[in-house]
């Protein structure tokens, strides 16, 4: 390890403290554990709602799909289960094979962002034409549920620009600060986390009221990592500012212009309804 450690010294790669001692366990699959647990939220909330919602669409209680959503979903899936797998190689040595898929992770991320703001505008527009096809009887429900959409709307751009301008930094420090790299890949799939954590039925909720849970939950997901940076550098790692400094304004706006009646006239224009 210090053969390598003093190479890279010399290439000129920054290496931090966790970088540096991979002989620690906890070091070493720490991040493998966070991609894991980042897999295992995304089932827990989209694997029992998928299934409600496939019944719906037997019952013929909502309309099928849009192809665009099943796009978005193997794309999520495939980039989480990438996240999983580079990981998986740096924590066991394999560090060539990562690099050989990192080319992968980029094309994945930057396809995520295109088809995520592709179907934004997909789903707003089916519930849409559902609430101008709708009886008397169920309009109330539909409407209810468009303005609830235009107010995820808020938090489903944040996802995407976050998303894009994170996994930039990330894939761009490969080379230079592994030690960033790594945290920010992590850090950038953990803002779409939220899509995952309002399917769960079972935790406490601030929706739709106000989108603070969707917030909390994210801090909660990379709590782990945070928390063993801190107690393991004795310092907050420059990953994580840069993090907070690129979401927060993002944040702001999505509290300050939920449900208010300028945001939702807004949608409607950008609609085109």
């Amino acid at each position: 390890m210090t053969t390598i450690d003093q190479a890279a010294a010399v290439a000129g790669v920054r290496l931090d403290a966790l970088s540096g001692k991979r002989t620690a366990f906890i070091d070493r699959w720490i991040y493998v554990f966070m991609a894991s647990s980042f897999v295992a939220i995304v089932l827990a909330g989209f694997i029992p709602d998928s299934l409600v919602q496939m019944a719906a669409v037997e019952a013929k209680q909502r309309p099928p799909f849009p192809l665009v959503l099943h796009l978005h979903a193997l794309l999520m899936g495939a980039y989480l289960l990438l996240l999983l797998t580079q990981t998986s190689l740096v924590a066991t040595g394999h560090v060539a094979a990562h690099r050989l898929l990192g080319m992968a992770g980029a094309v994945l991320a930057a396809a995520l962002v295109v088809v995520g703001f592709v179907l934004i505008p997909t789903i707003y527009h089916q519930v849409f034409d559902g609430l101008r096809a709708a009886p008397p009887l169920v309009r109330p429900q539909v409407l209810g549920l468009l303005t609830f959409l235009e107010n995820i709307m808020l938090v489903q751009g944040r996802i995407g620009i976050v998303f894009a301008i994170l996994v930039f930094l990330g894939v761009r420090a490969r080379a230079t600060d592994p030690g960033f790299h790594k945290r920010m890949m992590i850090l950038s799939i953990a803002g779409a986390l939220p899509a995952a954590f309002d399917r769960i039925k079972w935790i406490p909720t601030t929706l739709p009221e106000r989108p603070l849970s969707s917030d909390l939950y994210i801090l909660v997901a990379i709590a782990p990592m945070f928390l063993w940076d801190v107690f393991r550098n004795r310092r907050v790692h420059r990953a994580y500012w840069i993090w907070l400094a690129v979401a927060a304004p993002f944040t702001l706006a999505v509290h300050t212009l939920w449900d208010t009646p300028f945001w939702h006239a807004t949608v409607k224009r950008l609609m085109g309804v």
